[in-house]
């Protein structure tokens, strides 16, 4: 599975790094912002593990934060580091390894942490609770970190304009329900998995994290993919003001279940 997974990211650095300026993505991006700068520290050293091509790295050495950045693919690094010296920046460490090779960190290094993106690759609960366990064994105590996952009730809403084919079969529709699918490279971009907020949440705290919040990452636009872009083509300022909106309410319960990222906010007690 690593392997397919490397081989994505490898071919598709460039736009890993494009994504998250399109008109859609964008609201990802800036709720994901919108979270650290709520619940992260103000200053200190985050690991930023499965960084891609770096946006949120270079957002946070742009805010004052030491940052190493730890990613599978080799070709999303250098893309990170590229843009990080373009801006006159410079980051801690670079790590080209997997989210399962953090045996290698010491306890209590890091003042907070992003895991962003590992845990959408991997098919066993041992992986992902390994992952999730080195996390919180090298955050500081009081540390904070934002653990993602992709959700499949928020998967489902988007399938309706993205990829309606597939339920033609109905089992889909209780399979995307319950949660906990696995998909092979022939199935999706590479190998995902995709669960449940329920789910997610208990895997988290068996993982030994406290729960501080939770939070959609598309909020009440999730699944509104061609209409997004739609309004940033044709009425901007609405297109932001729908955006700003969004963003400020995306841990409310009755949006955050229903997006296709899930954002946890954990803290180490």
């Amino acid at each position: 599975m690593t392997d397919d997974v490397k081989k994505y990211y490898d071919e598709a650095a460039e736009y890993e790094w494009n994504r998250l300026s399109n008109p859609y993505s964008k609201i990802e991006y800036n709720s994901t912002v919108y979270l650290i700068e709520k619940y992260f520290p103000k200053q200190g050293h985050i690991l930023d593990i499965g960084s891609g091509p770096g946006r949120y790295s270079l957002m946070l050495l742009q805010k004052g934060f030491n940052v190493s950045l730890l990613d599978i693919s080799s070709n999303e690094l250098d893309i990170a580091k590229r843009k990080i010296e373009e801006a006159g920046l410079k980051a801690e460490d670079y790590y080209c390894k997997s989210a399962l090779e953090l045996d290698s960190f010491e306890n209590d290094t890091f003042d907070g942490i992003l895991l962003m993106g590992p845990l959408y690759h991997l098919h066993d609960e041992k992986d992902r609770l390994k992952v999730i366990r080195d996390t919180h064994r090298i955050l500081k105590k009081g540390g904070i970190a934002l653990i993602s996952y992709i959700n499949t009730w928020g998967c489902l809403k988007s399938a309706v304009s993205e990829f309606p084919e597939v339920f033609e079969d109905t089992e889909h529709f209780k399979r995307y329900l319950n949660g906990d699918l696995k998909f092979s490279p022939e199935e999706s971009f590479t190998s995902t998995y995709f669960t449940s907020p329920p789910l997610a949440i208990a895997e988290v705290e068996k993982a030994g994290f406290n729960i501080v919040s939770y939070a959609g990452a598309e909020s009440f636009l999730a699944g509104l993919n061609i209409q997004m872009k739609n309004l940033y083509t044709y009425m901007p300022q609405i297109y932001e003001n729908f955006m700003v909106a969004a963003v400020e309410s995306c841990e409310l319960p009755q949006y955050r279940d229903t997006t296709e990222h899930l954002h946890i906010i954990v803290k180490k007690l």
